[in-house]
């Protein structure tokens, strides 16, 4: 998978951070969807490379119980973990015991997505 994601890395368009991030979401069919972060020079604009994958999954008609895992890898020397943006995502879109891998050049770690979201904001809150 690091490979994989090492050259996904080379298709982020990070002109204005120079923060490349790389994203494939595997599927319990197996199935990768990939994704990068695509800046954009009015910063709201930009998308994140999670969102990218997640979103891209959705529009292949993949739903909550289908994400199997989420892989992410930015190009830094230090794992980066994803913004609360694409956390809210997260939890919206996937189960909460989903596997999280964080790559840097270097080092992995992993989670589950309720350690990284440990008091997450869902539709129960509505």
């Amino acid at each position: 998978m690091k490979e994989k994601l090492m050259e996904l890395l080379e298709k982020s368009y990070a002109k204005y951070s120079g923060y490349p991030v790389a994203c494939i979401c595997v599927m319990k069919d197996n199935r990768c969807v990939s994704g990068v972060n695509v800046e954009n020079a009015s910063f709201g604009a930009t998308i994140c490379a999670e969102r990218n994958a997640i979103t891209s999954a959705v529009t292949l008609g993949y739903q909550k119980d289908d994400f199997k895992e989420i892989h992410i890898m930015v190009k830094s020397d230090k794992i980066g973990t994803p913004c609360f943006l694409c956390r809210q995502v997260m939890v919206e879109l996937m189960n909460m015991d989903t596997k999280v891998y964080l790559y840097s050049k270097n080092d992995m770690e992993v989670y589950i997505l309720r350690e990284l979201c440990p008091l997450p904001f869902s539709e129960e809150n509505l």
